[in-house]
């Protein structure tokens, strides 16, 4: 089994910054992609960024320029430093792991979410 735990999401301004984290424990023999998902309320879940474990990264033109995904493969972390905040950006954050276990099954695993609020 393999776990995802958030942190690091809160309360900002707008124009504030956050950073946040999130760890990868249990069963792990490699994992491939990491990214990190938004769902506002009454919205569908939406991809913000990703990262390959070689390093690439993807962004969402509304995040472009503002946020930065990050990884350190040696502690299965994925990390999203968040600058420039708007309201906007109010979400529960998810992050996301394509993971293989030691018994090379793959399988795609969620965090429990992390709440981002961007007062105006």
């Amino acid at each position: 089994q393999v776990q995802l735990v958030e942190s690091g999401g809160g309360l900002v301004q707008a124009g504030g910054s956050l950073r946040l984290s999130c760890s990868a424990s249990g069963s792990i023999f490699s994992i491939n992609a990491m990214g990190w998902y938004r769902q506002a309320p009454g919205k569908q879940r939406e991809l913000v960024a990703t990262i390959t474990n070689g390093g690439s990264t993807n962004y969402v033109d509304p995040v472009k320029g503002r946020f930065t995904i990050s990884r350190d493969n040696a502690k299965n972390t994925v990390y999203l430093q968040m600058n420039s905040l708007k309201p906007e950006d109010t979400s529960v954050y998810y992050c996301n792991a394509h993971v293989v276990d030691r018994s090379m099954f793959a399988y795609m695993y969620w965090g429990q979410g992390t709440q981002v609020t961007v007062s105006s």
